[in-house]
C-alpha cells in the first residue's frame, strides 16, 4: 500500500508539471499581445516594449516557466497581468464559490444516483428499470447549457423560485451567494447522476449474476443482507472511478454551467483569463486542476483497495512474486560463479 501510494505521488506530481508546461506552451502559441491589449489599439510601439519588460515578457519563454514553476513550489503563483493583484487570493476566492456548488451537487447527486442504480439493477428488464434507464439517458442527452436556459424559464422566469444569473462578484460572501447556487446545482446534479446511474446499474446486474451471489443466496441469507453486505461493495468499484472523474470535473471548473449563470468560479476565472492572456492565472487553474484529478483518482483507488481486499492481496502478491524470482535469479547466478 504504501509503495503504491509513493508510486502514485510520483506520477502526480509529473502529470501536474507536464500540465503546466503545456499550458504554458498553448498559451504562448495564441495570437495577440497582453501589453498591447492592456494599453489599447492607440499604444505607441515604444511604450508597449516598455510594458512587456515591466511585465517581465520580454525574457524568454522557458526561463519565464522556470521563474513560475519555482514559484508555485513555494505557494507564490505570481501576480495578475492585467490586474496586478496576487494570484494566490484571486484563485483562492473562485475556488471557494466553485466549492458551493461542487458539495452540494455531490452529495445529492452521489446519493440519489447510487441508490437509482442500484434499485434499477435488482429489478432489472421491470417497468422501475426501464423509468430510470429512460430518465437517465434522456438527462446524458441534453447539453448542460440547454439544461440550464430551461431551469432558467421554469424557475427563475416562470416560477420566480431562483434568481436566473449571480449579480455579485466574485468577493460577495456565502450567505449573498447561496441563493444563486441551486440552479447550478440542479444542472450538475442531473449530468453527473446519469452517468453514475447507468455505471451502477451496470455494474450491480453483474455482481448480482456471479457465484458468491448465488451461494449466498443458497445460504439462505436476507436478500438485504446479500445486497448490502455482499453485491453493494463489489458493485461500488466501476462506480468509483466515473464519481471521482466528475468530482474533479466540477472542482476544476465548470466552464460551461459558470458562464451561463455569470457564476464566479473557477471556470469564469479561467475564461476571463484567457480571453485577456493572463498566464499566471491561467497557469494556476491549471494546476489546480491537474492535483484536483489527481488527488480524486488517487482516492478512488485506495477506496477501491479498501472495499476489495483481493486488490491488496494482488499486489501484495505480485510483490512477493518479483522479490521471489529475484531471489531465485540471483541464487542461479551464484551457483554458476561456484562452477
Amino acid at each position: 500500500m504504501t509503495r503504491l501510494i509513493i508510486r502514485r505521488l510520483g506520477s502526480a506530481v509529473l502529470t501536474i508539471i507536464l500540465a503546466s508546461l503545456l499550458v504554458f506552451l498553448a498559451i504562448q502559441a495564441l495570437p495577440g499581445d497582453v501589453a498591447q491589449q492592456i494599453l489599447g489599439r492607440g499604444a505607441t510601439q515604444e511604450s508597449i516594449d516598455q510594458m512587456r519588460s515591466e511585465l517581465g515578457l520580454d525574457t524568454p519563454v522557458v526561463i519565464r516557466y522556470i521563474q513560475w514553476l519555482f514559484g508555485a513550489v513555494q505557494g507564490d503563483f505570481g501576480t495578475s497581468l492585467v490586474s496586478g493583484d496576487p494570484v494566490g487570493p484571486t484563485l483562492l476566492l473562485h475556488f471557494r464559490n466553485t466549492l458551493l456548488i461542487a458539495i452540494p451537487t455531490v452529495l445529492i447527486s452521489v446519493t440519489l444516483s447510487i441508490l437509482l442504480g442500484v434499485f434499477a439493477g435488482l429489478r432489472r428488464n421491470k417497468w422501475q428499470d426501464n423509468s430510470i434507464s429512460l430518465l437517465s439517458l434522456v438527462a446524458m442527452s441534453i447539453p448542460e447549457f440547454m439544461m440550464g436556459a430551461l431551469l432558467v424559464l421554469a424557475f427563475a422566469i416562470g416560477i420566480p423560485l431562483f434568481p436566473a444569473v449571480v449579480l455579485d462578484g466574485p468577493n460577495a460572501t456565502v450567505a449573498e451567494l447561496l441563493p444563486s447556487i441551486w440552479l447550478p446545482v440542479i444542472v450538475l446534479s442531473l449530468a453527473m447522476a446519469a452517468y453514475v446511474i447507468r455505471m451502477t446499474r451496470t455494474s450491480t446486474i453483474d455482481v448480482m449474476t456471479s457465484d458468491f451471489i448465488t451461494t449466498a443466496q443458497l445460504k439462505g441469507l436476507r436478500e438485504s443482507r446479500v445486497v448490502l453486505r455482499h453485491a453493494l461493495p463489489t458493485a461500488l468499484l466501476p462506480t468509483l472511478n466515473v464519481v471521482a472523474i466528475n468530482i474533479a470535473w466540477m472542482l476544476g471548473g465548470v466552464v460551461v454551467v459558470e458562464n451561463i449563470f455569470n457564476y464566479p468560479g473557477m471556470g469564469n476565472l479561467m475564461l476571463e483569463a484567457v480571453f485577456n492572456r493572463d498566464l499566471p492565472i491561467i497557469e494556476a487553474v491549471a494546476v489546480v486542476s491537474a492535483t484536483v484529478y489527481v488527488a480524486c483518482n488517487l482516492l478512488a483507488d485506495l477506496t477501491a483497495m479498501l472495499l476489495d481486499p483481493r486488490q491488496r492481496l494482488a499486489k501484495g502478491s505480485s510483490h512477493k512474486a518479483k522479490a521471489k524470482a529475484a531471489g531465485s535469479q540471483a541464487a542461479a547466478a551464484g551457483e554458476g560463479i561456484q562452477l
